[in-house]
């Protein structure tokens, strides 16, 4: 084995190459936002004879516009092909997530008395309708149909539907399908991309209008919800998978081998890095890599090594430990990794990742599927101020505020001095005798 593998030391670096490895394959969407508007627009004037068309054109599936729905009898059959064992595990990581997030769940309403006769709170409620995107560019995602359905269910959306690009037969994968319904979604259409994006902004004769768009995706994706952002609403986009495995000197190189190709392996726009402060230890994760390459596809070698041949990925060796987590923290990536034989002890230094995992037996992969917490993570540096998708993201909440006679008493006086500063003859008017003399008398 041949591949290269990117070496960095950090204290070499100038501050230009430096930001060059910070920088992400998606920070630039302008030929993709170019591109997907006619795509938008198309679906909002045509609907389901768009979705069909483009199916046929980005696709390659023969779809119909009458047949953009997955059918009682595909979800059937779907049951009837996938292999027993992969249902099981579908329902077993199901259950564990489901798990997480009815822990995660907030309380339905809570109120406080912050003076006395004034009590406020919060009412959480669920959105109404929302489009949970299952991608299907470089394979089948019934993981992802998992994450984003099963928050949604748990927080009590009424109309939760599934968006996922056809096979080139037509249908939708049948994995993708049994994980909709062992989550407890009802309808699944056949729709990719930015057209996904729009079927569900806008609502065809055959796809329902939805509030809100969840899910992770392409460039074309991340561009048609900016474009959209005015029409549903979305979280910040789930761009091309990014990790970084951190170690220190008593991590096992083996292990941090294995671990790193986990993420690299997804396409050659991932970003993915080894960090430590042992040269030791990087040079044996290094050494490690060809042997791990042998066990994997032709396709999944090519696509880790492109990564962690340049500059979006390889080795990053620093000076101390100071300077290694100053490097995660500017990076803030969705997946962070800590081996070493005392994981905890460096949580506290972690302020910005996505995802932390913590030990040697905690894969990576297994994180991705079946441990609980959602793999639906902010990428692009966006861990910095945003948080995984979870059951607060499928719900809105309602301030709530309730005054008593002893706490308008107290307040009026305070609202007044405030409206009158402001200039707000109304909001004065509406806490002085106009209002008092209504009160007294009940009316």
């Amino acid at each position: 084995m041949s591949n290269r593998v990117a070496w960095h030391e950090l204290s070499k670096l100038s501050a230009e190459e430096r930001k060059t490895l910070l920088t992400r394959t998606e920070d630039d969407l302008t030929h993709f936002l170019e591109n997907v508007a006619p795509i938008i627009e198309a679906v909002r004037k045509e609907g389901d004879v768009a979705l069909a068309r483009f199916a046929r054109m980005f696709d390659k599936a023969q779809v119909e516009p009458d047949a953009i729905a997955a059918t009682e009898e595909d979800f059937d059959a779907a049951f009837k092909a996938l292999d027993p064992e992969m249902i099981e595990t579908l329902e077993f990581c199901a259950d564990n997530i489901r798990r997480f997030h009815e822990a995660q769940r907030p309380e339905e309403m809570w109120m406080k008395e912050i003076r006395p006769g004034v009590l406020v709170g919060e009412r959480a409620t669920p959105i109404d309708s929302v489009a949970l995107y299952s991608p299907r560019g470089k394979g089948t995602f019934p993981s992802m149909t998992l994450m984003t359905a099963i928050p949604a269910v748990v927080a009590g959306v009424p109309m939760p539907i599934v968006l996922t690009p056809p096979g080139p037969d037509g249908k939708v994968d049948a994995a993708t399908l049994v994980a909709a319904r062992i989550a407890g979604v009802k309808h699944v259409y056949k729709a990719g991309g930015g057209q996904a994006v729009a079927a569900a902004a806008y609502g065809t004769d055959t796809v329902p209008r939805c509030a809100k768009f969840e899910g992770p995706g392409s460039p074309w994706i991340a561009a048609a919800k900016r474009l959209l952002q005015g029409q549903i609403a979305s979280r910040l986009p789930a761009g091309p998978t990014e990790s970084i495995v951190l170690a220190d000197e008593t991590a096992d190189p083996e292990i941090a081998a294995l671990d790193l190709l986990v993420e690299a392996e997804h396409g050659s726009d991932s970003s993915n890095f080894f960090v430590t402060w042992s040269r030791d230890v990087a040079e044996k994760v290094r050494d490690a890599l060809p042997k791990y390459w042998a066990e994997m596809s032709a396709e999944r070698v090519r696509y880790s090594s492109d990564v962690l041949g340049g500059t979006s990925g390889g080795i990053v060796l620093a000076d101390t430990p100071e300077e290694a987590f100053a490097f995660v923290n500017d990076y803030a990536p969705e997946h962070l990794q800590i081996l070493s034989k005392t994981p905890f002890e460096y949580l506290s230094r972690v302020r910005n990742a996505s995802e932390i995992l913590l030990g040697e037996y905690a894969a990576g992969s297994m994180a991705n599927y079946a441990m609980g917490p959602n793999a639906v993570l902010p990428t692009s540096g966006m861990a910095r101020a945003h948080s995984p998708l979870g059951v607060h993201d499928f719900m809105k909440t309602s301030s709530i505020g309730h005054v008593t006679a002893q706490g308008y008493a107290e307040f009026a006086p305070h609202t007044l001095r405030f409206a009158r500063y402001e200039g707000f003859d109304a909001h004065g008017n509406a806490v002085t005798k106009l209002r008092n003399n209504h009160v007294e008398k009940g009316e």
